[in-house]
């Protein structure tokens, strides 16, 4: 079995929104849907806004994170939630 790296960048609906808070409600999903939470950056957008990217591990044979990404948009205070890198890990 193979694991793949996902870099998942989520973007707060305002600049007031606590990304601390974002970060723990995501990790969880992520954990429940079967990836393995690491890194974490904030990264300025603009105008105050800054995008909060998370990178995880999970297994290949899981698939899509189509579904992770849908249940993280509809958190309160996101306003979107993509997956914007996947890699296949070495070794």
């Amino acid at each position: 079995m193979a694991f793949v790296v996902v870099t998942l960048r989520i973007m707060p609906e305002s600049v007031d929104t606590d990304l601390k808070v974002l970060e723990e409600k995501a990790s969880d999903l992520i954990k429940k849907f079967g990836g393995d939470p690491g890194k974490t950056a904030i990264t300025p957008i603009a105008f105050g806004l800054k995008s909060l990217d998370i990178f995880f591990v999970m297994q290949e044979s899981v698939g899509s994170t189509e579904e992770l990404e849908k249940q993280i948009a509809a958190l309160d205070g996101v306003n979107s939630a993509e997956a914007i890198d996947v890699r296949r890990a070495i070794g």
